[in-house]
Order: C-alpha cells, then sequence, then structure tokens
C-alpha cells in the first residue's frame, strides 16, 4: 500500500477544484453465451484521483406485461449465491489505470436471466471491505474535500443466455407493418434502428436499441416515404436489413 499512500500524496500536492475519480465500464449491455460461465468486465479510471468502486449485482425480473424489478439474490445450499457474482466485488483503480472483475454464474440455466450489475465509486469506509489502512482512507479523503461532492457510477445490464441457447425468430413483413417475434429462447437484438425519410437521407428519427426478449415481439408501422434500417443480432449472428414503407 506504499504505492497508494504516494499516489495520494502526490494529488494532494497537485489538487484542483475538479479533482476525482471517474469511471467509465464500456458498453452498458453485456451477453454470458450459453457455453461460457464467467465474464471479464473492465473498469477503468479517467480521473486524476484513486477510484474505489463496489460492485453490486440485482436480478432483473419481468412480468407477464413487460414490466421489471430489481430483486436481491437467493442463497444455494452451498452458501453461495443463486446468480451472477462478481470477483472481485471491491475494485481499487489508479487515475488513468483500469481494473478488471469477472462476472460469475452459479445457478439454473435452463432459462435466460437478467441481472442489473451497478458500478459505484465510494469514499472507503471500513464497512465498505476495502483493503486499505484508516491513514489511507483518511488521506484518500483529504484529496476530494475540496469540491467533489457527487461520485458518478454506472448500472449496466447483464444478460444470461441459457445452456442450451436456441434463436427462432419470425418475421412477418406485411404491407403496412413489419413485425419480429421471438420464438426462441435467447434475447434478440434490433440494432442500430434507423427511421429515416426515403428523399433525405438526413432526415432521420433518433437510433434506437431494441432487446426483444423470448416470447415477445418487436413491430412497427411501415409509413409512406419512410426507409428503415436495422440490425437483427442473435447472438454472433448480425443480419442487415432495410425495409421500405
Amino acid at each position: 500500500m506504499k504505492v497508494l499512500l504516494a499516489v495520494l500524496g502526490l494529488l494532494m500536492l497537485s489538487f484542483n477544484a475538479h479533482a476525482g475519480p471517474s469511471i467509465n465500464v464500456g458498453v452498458v449491455y453485456d451477453y454470458l453465451d450459453g457455453d461460457k460461465s464467467n465474464y471479464l468486465k473492465r473498469v477503468f479510471n479517467g480521473g486524476d484521483s484513486t477510484a474505489f468502486v463496489k460492485v453490486t449485482v440485482l436480478e432483473i425480473l419481468y412480468g407477464a406485461d413487460g414490466t421489471a424489478r430489481e430483486v436481491p439474490l437467493k442463497s444455494l445450499p452451498d452458501g453461495t449465491r443463486d446468480g451472477l457474482m462478481a470477483s472481485p466485488a471491491r475494485l481499487i483503480v489508479p487515475p488513468n489505470g483500469t481494473q478488471g472483475t469477472r462476472l460469475l454464474h452459479r445457478g439454473d440455466r435452463d432459462k435466460e436471466r437478467y441481472f442489473r450489475v451497478r458500478y459505484i465509486p465510494v469514499v472507503p469506509e471500513k464497512e465498505d471491505e476495502f483493503a486499505v489502512t484508516q491513514e489511507e482512507r483518511d488521506a484518500y479523503k483529504q484529496t476530494l474535500s475540496a469540491g467533489v461532492s457527487v461520485l458518478a457510477g454506472y448500472g449496466t445490464v447483464f444478460f444470461v443466455r441459457p445452456k442450451n441457447t436456441r434463436f427462432d425468430t419470425q418475421i412477418d413483413n406485411d404491407p403496412g407493418q413489419y413485425q419480429l417475434r421471438n420464438n426462441g429462447n435467447s434475447v434478440v437484438l434490433v440494432d442500430e434502428f434507423k427511421d429515416c425519410s426515403a428523399s433525405d437521407a438526413l432526415e432521420c428519427n433518433p437510433v434506437t436499441k431494441n432487446h426483444v426478449l423470448p416470447g415477445r415481439v418487436f413491430s412497427f408501422e411501415k409509413k409512406p416515404g419512410r426507409v428503415y434500417r436495422f440490425h437483427v443480432v442473435e447472438g454472433g449472428e448480425h443480419k442487415v436489413h432495410e425495409v421500405k414503407g
């Protein structure tokens, strides 16, 4: 920990009103394929002070009406959690540095499961279980005391595909409507969906990303004079579609 103390001391000498950690976790959506059991997620700190990051996991349960709720993970008989675990769940990320946490899945994979993973920068306290001394905690707090009161974190969504993943995407391209139905057992992504004017390629609605869960439908009305371009992603398979209104 001598290196950490040296870094904190240097930061205290060069501190300015905008000092603080600034983390980046990359993409917001991550997917664990059916033949994989773990996934490495990297956290980058672009700020000018060390980031102490807590990783928390909740399971997302979707109702029949499409509403979602987040619930704590249950425990398995061996004492581990049933679902997704982060190892380590506490990260110390130096300025302009990167640390990784491995997301491990335990438990049932007969059907697809969904998790909310949050990466939360904190000011370390004893109960946070970071491997730092009280002296190091106090030094870190002093580096932030001159102006940083809010530490911005990130929430991501983690999709765990079934062990026996099966894709079965049915498309109905009728004159007035396009419909994509997911009859498989894993999420299908309708990515980079663009709704543009056929006569002016620059006149477009905002680009969207759409996750179609098993048993659900993605559809849109085909309007005259419009062109719809998007990618249908089934795991590692990408297909580009263009539909005219």
